[in-house]
C-alpha cells in the first residue's frame, strides 16, 4: 500500500498457489481475502464476516447480514442444469479489488499511485479431479479455538521478539508476520468454513485469528 503495509501475499504449498490480501493496517495483519488455486477462495467484509465464498463446485455471495444473496454452480461441474454465474466485482478496499467471471477468470487487481498490478487465481478444476478430492477434515469448537489461540500467542512472541531486536525504533512495528503463522490462519479459517459450528463462533474464531 502507498502507507508501506503490505498489501497482497502470493506464496506456494506443496503443489498449489496461495494468495492473501491484507487490510492497509499497521499493527494487525487483517485478511480480507484468500484464494487458492485448487477452487477455494473467500473474501470477507471489514468487520471480519464471510462476504463471497468458492469451491470447485460452486460459491455464494452473502450480504452483511449474512443472507445468501446470490448462489452459482460452475457449469463444467454441474452434470444438469445449473445456476449460471452473473460477473461480480466487489472493493476489498480503495486499493484492492476482485473480479469473478467464471471459474478460471478470478481476477485480484491492486492499483496505487496510478500503477496496477493484477493477478489472475482462477482455475479450471475437471469434474474427474473434483471426485477424487477427500472430504475436509471436521474439527470441534475446542480445537479450532485451541488453533486459533495459538497462532494469536505465537503471532505475540513474534512481535515480541522485533520489539527486542528494535527497543528503540517502531520498526518492529511495521513487521509483518512470518510466512508460516501465515499459512496457519489460511488454514484456520479454512477449517471453520468446513467445520459444523455457529456463526457466532466462526466469527470469534477469525476475530482471534485476525487480531
Amino acid at each position: 500500500y502507498p502507507s508501506g503495509n503490505l498489501a497482497i501475499i502470493v506464496t506456494q504449498e506443496r503443489d498449489q498457489l496461495i494468495c492473501i490480501v491484507q487490510e492497509d493496517e499497521l499493527r494487525t495483519a487483517k485478511i480480507r481475502a484468500l484464494f487458492q488455486s485448487d477452487g477455494r477462495s473467500t473474501c470477507y467484509y471489514p468487520n471480519g464476516d464471510e462476504w463471497i465464498n468458492m469451491s470447485i463446485q460452486g460459491g455464494q455471495y452473502l450480504d452483511q447480514a449474512g443472507n445468501r444473496v446470490r448462489r452459482w454452480m460452475w457449469p463444467n461441474l454441474s452434470p444438469g442444469p445449473h445456476v449460471p454465474l452473473s460477473p461480480i466485482f466487489i472493493s476489498l478496499n480503495h486499493h484492492v479489488g476482485v473480479r469473478i467471471l467464471a471459474q478460471d477468470k478470478i481476477f485480484i487487481s491492486f492499483l496505487a499511485m496510478g500503477r496496477q498490478a493484477k493477478f489472475n487465481m482462477g482455475a479450471k478444476v475437471q469434474a474427474s479431479t473434483a471426485s477424487q478430492l477427500p472430504p475436509p477434515t471436521r474439527l470441534g469448537e475446542d480445537e479450532l479455538l485451541l488453533l486459533a489461540f495459538r497462532v494469536r500467542i505465537l503471532h505475540l512472541f513474534d512481535r515480541m521478539r522485533g520489539c527486542l531486536n528494535f527497543p528503540s525504533s517502531e520498526q518492529w512495528n511495521k513487521m509483518q508476520p512470518p510466512m508460516y503463522l501465515m499459512t496457519q490462519a489460511v488454514k484456520i479459517l479454512e477449517l471453520c468454513m468446513a467445520a459444523d459450528i455457529s456463526d457466532e463462533l466462526r466469527s470469534s474464531i477469525r476475530a482471534i485469528v485476525n487480531a
